[in-house]
Order: C-alpha cells, then structure tokens, then sequence
C-alpha cells in the first residue's frame, strides 16, 4: 500500500502542470524501474493515466480520482490537497454534471436582497437545479464548521431560487414552468457526515453516484421550488 502511495503522491506532485517523464516519477516516489512500471500500467488499464513507457499524461478529473484513492490509502488528506488547485474541484464538477445531461454555469454570480452571492457551479437539468460549492478542504472539518459551510451553501440556493429570473443570470432553468433547487458541497473525501441538515456532503469519487441518484431521492433533501411564469 505505501509503495501505491508514494507513487500516487508522486504524480500529483509533477503532473500539476503538464505531463511528466517516468524516470521522474520513479526518482521522487524512490521506487525500482519494475515497481514503477507495474504500477503506471496498473493505473492505465483502470482507466486513471496515459502513459507509453516514457511519458505520463493525467487529465483533471483522474488527478481527482488518483487524489481521492491516495487518501483511502490513509494519506494525509493535507498534504494531498496541497498537490490540487482550486481550479480541479470546479474542474471535476463541471464534468461530472455535463456527463450526467446538465446544462453547466460556473462561478455564477449575482445580487439578491442587497446581498453579492456567488456559487461554485450550477447545473440544470428539468426539474433539477444543483448548486454545488466546491470545498478544497485541507484538514479535518468540526461539526460545527460544517454546520456553518452547508448552511452557508443552503442560503446561496435559496437565494438564486428568489432573485430568478435575472437579466444578469442565463441559466436553462428559467425556461422552465418549475424547478427545484438543491444545495451540495463536494469534497476531496467522504468524512464523518454524508449530509448535514438534510444537504448532501459529496466526495469526488461518489459525485457520479448522487447525481445518477439524485432525481429518485431529491425531495428527501434541503431543497427550494421555485415557479416561473411565462407569457404566452
């Protein structure tokens, strides 16, 4: 497990910027040629790297499936998020909604009850509207610190669901007769709570799965409905 380790932190740590050379792989986890190959082909036939003997490539959202499977090898959640931007957890939330059939608006912004608001990504997808605000955590998070970031993350739904429709805010869902607005935050891990008031705490790795999920169980959470009118 700690030879898997070193090697996933190892790529995280040269990968941030572009592709990176094996033997620099091999030289910063400290690991023999043959070790270092098994485990790179191991990685490529999951799907998680590209790599043809000299050259590894990882794209954003495989950094944060390699990121999420380093710290379910009991890697310092820390130090892993260290190895991340901020960018990669927008990164992978975009995708992840795009996947599953939403229309995508990122870093949405707007005024509401004299309040500036801003949300990480929207995504909508008839009757659903995701507001997800992508937490780079880098430690352990209290209850009532997660208390305060879901409740926080509650109010920006709520008020996107009173202050649409908007000239300033271009999201599908103002076409629509009705929508419901769920607030999620995503996270590098899966931590003690997977909701908190009824709003769904999300790791990477399970983003997928409560999105595919999320139609059948969305009135069982936090949610706001919203009507529209439209003039015929």
């Amino acid at each position: 497990m700690s030879v898997e380790r070193n090697l996933l932190i190892s790529l995280l740590k040269l990968t941030k910027e572009s592709p990176v050379l094996v033997k620099d792989v091999k030289n910063d986890a400290r690991l023999p040629s043959e070790t270092t190959f098994c485990l790179l082909r191991k990685l490529q036939s999951e799907g998680l790297i590209n790599f043809d003997d000299e050259l590894v490539e990882i794209s954003t959202d495989n950094r944060l499936k390699l990121a999420a499977r380093a710290a379910s090898l009991c890697c310092d959640v820390e130090r892993i998020s260290n190895l991340l931007c901020w960018q990669e957890f927008e990164a992978i939330a975009v995708l992840a909604l795009k996947n599953n059939g939403f229309s995508v608006s990122k870093n949405v912004r707007f005024t509401h009850a004299g309040r500036k608001w801003e949300i990480d990504a929207v995504g909508c997808k008839e009757p659903l509207v995701v507001c997800i605000d992508c937490k780079h955590w880098q430690r352990a998070i209290s209850p009532s610190m997660l208390g305060k970031v879901a409740g926080a993350q509650a109010e920006r739904a709520k008020a996107l669901a009173e202050a649409l429709p908007n000239v300033k805010v271009k999201l599908e869902c103002t076409c629509w007769s009705r929508a419901q607005f769920v607030p999620a935050i995503l996270s590098l891990t899966q931590g003690s709570f997977k909701f908190y008031d009824d709003i769904p705490i999300v790791s990477v790795l399970q983003l997928q799965d409560f999105l595919t999920q999320l139609p059948a169980y969305m009135y069982s959470l936090k949610s706001y409905s919203k009507s529209f009118e439209h003039l015929s």
